[in-house]
């Protein structure tokens, strides 16, 4: 695994690669590091159906807007590195914020609709981090493939239209949420809960799958200990954010 850690070097391997690289094609798998099985099911998926795999680590700060979440953030490189290795992924993409940011974040995509909606609501700038980085790697990377897991469901509607809204190359590919036996969606999140909210957790899922409304769903979140954000319909699913004492989590299911 060939470990990048700016844009120019980047495109340089690119370069001296181009002939072998003919013909072939790049899945890509961004990613803030702190890598689980969610994460790892990502990566499968693109070593499965391309050629070369590239994944990138960084800790895109823009996106945060709580101060607290981006320096409690887990720092596990080394371990994710080891992951990565093992799973024989070709390119590790691991920038600074100033190779990413040379414009110091002046310049940024803005979504006016859907990004406002559900956890943009409640997250004032995130999207924008969000896309702006996303567009930054993709222009970097040059990957065919793109692939999002589905637990961050309106990251990657939003992810999924920027590229088609500006004609990228990048096709953005969705995948089913990872979960845990118990159905919990896999985050990194979860390593926050405390044995007994770990319990509870799960309910997330199952009340999402069994309410027969958005009203119910809530009530008996509220009712399991949850405090919800929101619980939505929208797009063929019902999607909820919802704190679990100090643990924020999110998820979503198809609905008919």
């Amino acid at each position: 695994m060939k470990i990048i850690k700016t844009p120019a070097q980047f495109k340089k391997v690119k370069k001296v690669t181009v002939t072998f690289l003919k013909n072939k094609t790049i899945g890509f798998v961004p990613t803030m590091g702190a890598l689980h099985d969610g994460h790892l099911s990502l990566v499968r998926r693109s070593l499965k159906e391309n050629d070369f795999t590239a994944v990138s680590i960084f800790v895109n700060p823009v996106q945060f807007n709580d101060k607290k979440d981006f320096n409690n953030y887990p720092n596990t490189l080394k371990q994710d590195i080891a992951k990565l290795k093992k799973a024989n992924v070709d390119f590790l993409f691991l920038p600074r914020f100033k190779d990413i940011y040379p414009d110091k974040y002046r310049y940024r995509i803005i979504e006016n609709s859907l990004s406002r909606l559900l956890c943009g609501a409640f997250r004032p700038g995130h999207f924008d981090g969000v896309l702006t980085i996303v567009m930054k790697l993709f222009n970097i990377i040059g990957a065919d493939r793109a692939y999002f897991g589905e637990k961050d469901y309106q990251q990657y509607m939003l992810v999924k239209d920027m590229a088609e809204a500006f004609f990228h190359k990048t096709a953005v590919i969705g995948c089913p949420t990872a979960r845990e036996k118990d159905g919990l969606a896999i985050s990194s999140r979860n390593l926050r809960l405390s044995p007994e909210q770990r319990k509870i957790a799960p309910e997330l899922y199952r009340i999402l799958k069994s309410a027969k409304n958005e009203k119910e769903a809530v009530s008996l979140l509220r009712k399991k200990g949850f405090s919800p954000e929101y619980v939505e319909e929208m797009s063929g699913r019902r999607l909820a954010a919802a704190w679990l004492g100090k643990v924020r989590l999110i998820d979503n299911v198809k609905i008919r």
